[in-house]
């Protein structure tokens, strides 16, 4: 058995370039051992937990959708709300929701005190996302690109 403490779990921050989107977050999952660039599924895990914090005022990434991957949130402290296609819903401690593939999705901190969340997700391989406000997508194979294109008929430039 492998065990860790995720009040000893160092918090990496993360921030947009402009400041926009921000928060921080205890790789659980990779302290204890998932390796995500593995393809191999007993270093890369079935699953990846992440403890998410979230400060006043801050959105940690733009609005996006999963190719494949599912999430699960659960609210441990603070408020915020949560941006999907049929609206907006508040979310407070205790709350639990779920987004499977191709829901888009975006958390937001509009309360007075950290937002903490832990997310669960299920990372396959061969994972991209869409970004339905700027139009662009992400591609993690081989390596992660974003890219924008437009419409192309399946056979352009194949014959």
């Amino acid at each position: 058995m492998r065990k860790v403490n995720t009040n000893k779990i160092a918090e990496l921050a993360w921030t947009s370039p402009k400041g926009k989107f921000a928060s921080f977050g205890k790789e659980v999952s990779e302290e204890l051992g998932r390796q995500p660039r593995s393809t191999d599924l007993n270093e890369r895990h079935p699953f990846d937990v992440e403890i998410c914090r979230i400060p006043p005022g801050m959105t940690p990434c733009p609005y996006h959708s999963h190719s494949a991957q599912w999430e699960f949130y659960h609210v441990i402290s603070g408020r915020g709300i949560v941006r999907h296609q049929d609206g907006t819903t508040e979310i407070e401690p205790g709350d639990a929701f779920l987004f499977k593939p191709g829901e888009p999705h975006q958390l937001t901190n509009n309360g007075a005190e950290d937002l903490v969340i832990y997310v669960i997700a299920d990372n396959p391989i061969g994972e991209s996302y869409y970004y339905p406000d700027s139009k662009k997508w992400c591609v993690n194979s081989p390596e992660r690109r974003i890219i924008r294109s437009e419409p192309l008929d399946y056979f352009d430039g194949e014959e």
